[in-house]
């Protein structure tokens, strides 16, 4: 991949004339324009995509393990990953299929580091650096390199962004790919902050390539990140009118074939969409939530900033702005998966994470101009030294969610605790029940916990079924053989999934378990609790 800060020098907008008769005087040589006052030295070129990157790394690394946690859905991506190439092809045709390349890109890393925790989450780690830096590059080449350099360092902040960075599932990876894709687009499209670059031919084909590659990837990793395109439509019907007129074919071009590699996995999931059955419609506060990073977006993005010598808003520019990038990726894909919510509920904010690159744009472009700005009033002052002194006071102000963030408590539940109360309660010989029959991950992960346990609901275990939780005998069968034993262990969830429904083998479960068991000890661990009921009257 090329460097993403090969084009930092200003190029003039307007090229210089020949002398129209050979009496006329040599035209002067074009002088750069100077930086304006209070702006500084700009820092270096390697140092706005690096130092966004270098930080995301940072926080990534930061209690990577999370208190030795692991939360169900990370769970899913180790058992997949664990598994051979053909078993992991058989599994897709049941399960999962939209997480088949992320699945097959771990099972390369388990292979070369083993499948530990800091394998399983290094992906995300790395890819949340890439974005940064990505972010960076994009943000310097339409605003300059303290706008760009603030925006990297804004996104690495981002809570959800930290979130996903330490999470061994595709998220990260997929917001890596549509912020390469944004800066291969604004590269390609021969945009700069000074305007279309003069004279220059549109990018070859070769970073249209690129770019499409880059969005292919994201798709495959999950096809939710298409809707990034419309929003890059938008930003090419903008270059488009002014002045780059061969854009938007290129592009179109550029995103068929994206489209196109992407329609075979779009298609295979249609007969899986039932694992999507459970997401809730979108509530008050997440429409609330949405509307008021909206609107911060849009307000910072109409901060005029300086652009080749004049005020970002003093004229018409020729090329796509800051915010013509920008706004579109934070509201569109959003917008997208909300209204087709309102025919099946859809909406996860991880499944557009990389909005957030959208408002770290224009966010990191209003840190960009009160820094400029502060260092023009106070001439002793540097904007490199004021730019760290806010992305430190942003660290701190965050350091209670950041440090939340990284403790059992920040997921919906804790696979490996369970494990470690049954290991210490069960008897050999002892029957296990799994209700739903999902949890059935907490053994898969730990299975010397459960060693010498009679699992009594598993016909056929989950690698040889092609399935994730394995496929259970009939309600008659389970009910057999729960009567044949004294004690049974029950891992289950710590409160019950409200309007689920409930299976016949769930229900017949817990009836057998009430009528013909009593509870002897429960205990709650983060989302999920373990009974262990000895049979009446033995």
């Amino acid at each position: 991949m090329p460097s993403m800060s090969a084009d930092l020098a200003p190029i003039p907008t307007r090229a210089v004339r020949a002398p129209a008769r050979a009496d006329r005087a040599p035209a002067r040589p074009v002088r750069r324009r100077t930086a304006p006052a209070g702006d500084g030295s700009a820092p270096r070129a390697a140092l706005v995509p690096a130092l966004p990157a270098l930080l995301a790394l940072g926080l990534g690394c930061w209690g990577l393990t999370r208190q030795h946690s692991l939360w169900r859905d990370e769970a899913a991506t180790w058992q997949a990953a664990r598994r051979t190439v053909p078993e992991i092809w058989a599994m897709l045709g049941q399960v999962d299929v939209v997480h088949g390349l992320y699945y097959l890109c771990m099972h390369a890393v388990f292979a070369l580091g083993g499948p530990g925790l800091v394998a399983l989450r290094l992906p995300s780690v790395l890819a949340t650096a890439v974005a940064a830096a990505a972010t960076a590059a994009t943000g310097r080449r339409l605003a300059g390199p303290w706008a760009g350099l603030a925006a990297g360092l804004v996104l690495a902040l981002i809570p959800n962004i930290q979130h996903y960075a330490q999470e061994g599932r595709a998220y990260a990876l997929v917001t890596a790919a549509v912020a390469v894709a944004t800066w291969l687009l604004v590269r390609a499209a021969g945009v700069r902050r000074d305007g279309p670059e003069p004279g220059a031919r549109l990018r070859g084909a070769g970073w249209w390539a690129g770019y499409a590659a880059a969005v292919l990837c994201a798709a495959l990793l999950n096809w939710f990140s298409l809707l990034a395109l419309p929003a890059h439509a938008v930003t090419v019907v903008l270059a488009r009118r002014r002045g780059r007129r061969g854009v938007l074919v290129r592009w179109l071009v550029s995103a068929a074939c994206a489209v196109a590699g992407a329609l075979p996995l779009v298609l295979a999931s249609r007969a899986q969409a039932e694992q999507v059955s459970w997401i809730k419609p979108v509530a008050w506060t997440t429409l609330l939530g949405i509307a008021a990073l909206v609107l911060i977006g849009f307000g910072c993005a109409r901060l005029p900033y300086v652009r080749g010598g004049r005020a970002g808003h003093g004229s018409r520019p020729s090329a796509p702005t800051l915010g013509s990038v920008a706004l579109p990726l934070l509201v569109v894909p959003q917008a997208g998966l909300l209204l087709a919510s309102l025919v099946q509920p859809l909406y996860l904010d991880r499944y557009v994470l990389f909005t957030n690159i959208g408002f770290a744009l224009p966010v990191g472009l209003a840190v960009a101009v009160g820094v400029r700005a502060a260092a023009a009033r106070r001439h002793r002052l540097r904007p490199g030294a004021l730019l760290a002194g806010v992305t430190a006071v942003g660290f701190v102000a965050l350091l209670p969610v950041e440090t939340g963030l990284r403790t059992a408590e920040s997921r919906v539940d804790d696979v490996l605790r369970p494990a470690e109360v049954v290991a210490a309660r069960a008897h050999p010989g002892d029957g296990v029940l799994f209700l739903p029959a999902a949890r059935r991950d907490t053994a898969l992960v730990s299975p010397a916990a459960f060693r010498g346990l009679d699992d009594l609901a598993l016909r056929e275990d989950p690698v040889a079924g092609g399935t994730l939780k394995g496929t259970e005998h009939t309600p008659a069968r389970i009910r057999a053989a729960m009567r044949a034993h004294r004690r049974i262990v029950l891992v289950t969830d710590a409160a019950p999934v409200a309007a689920r429904p409930v299976p016949a083998r769930e229900a017949m479960k817990r009836r057998v378990l009430a009528a013909e068991f009593t509870r002897v000890t429960s205990a709650e661990t983060r989302g999920r609790r373990v009974d262990v009921y000895v049979r009446k009257g033995a």
